[in-house]
């Protein structure tokens, strides 16, 4: 088995609620080791009423690869199809390049800072 399979996640997730969104703040390194600590985390978000917004917080986030792209290409179909919009904070540095890289910016509603992601969330309540 490579050390890649036997690494164990570094991946920290929490959330909160708002009256209209739920925010959901990622630390650490997003990569196929983490991705059942993400799932994990928003398994009971789903069951919950839509709430108009899902803001991912990434300013925290270190590392993502595909896997974990992948992954948040999914928590955005999943949104779309409850109809939610997921708004992704804290857009900088290894995350910004990575969505550019991927082309997948435009894909997702990027915001450099959480606090501009959320003012919006707040305007459409």
């Amino acid at each position: 088995m490579s050390s890649e399979a036997t690494r164990k996640p570094t991946l920290s997730v929490t959330s909160g609620l708002t009256r209209n969104a739920v925010i959901v703040r990622l630390e650490g390194e997003l990569d196929v080791n983490a991705l059942s600590v993400l799932r994990e985390h928003l398994e009971p978000l789903w069951d919950l009423p839509p709430r108009p917004f899902l803001i991912l917080d990434l300013g925290e986030l270190r590392f993502c690869d595909s896997m974990g792209m992948n992954e948040l290409v999914g928590v955005l179909q999943r949104c779309e199809a409850r109809g939610t919009r997921l708004l992704l904070g804290g857009v900088q540095g290894v995350m910004s390049r990575v969505l550019s890289i991927t082309g997948l910016r435009h894909a997702f509603e990027v915001f450099a800072r959480l606090d501009d992601a959320l003012r919006l969330a707040v305007a459409k309540a």
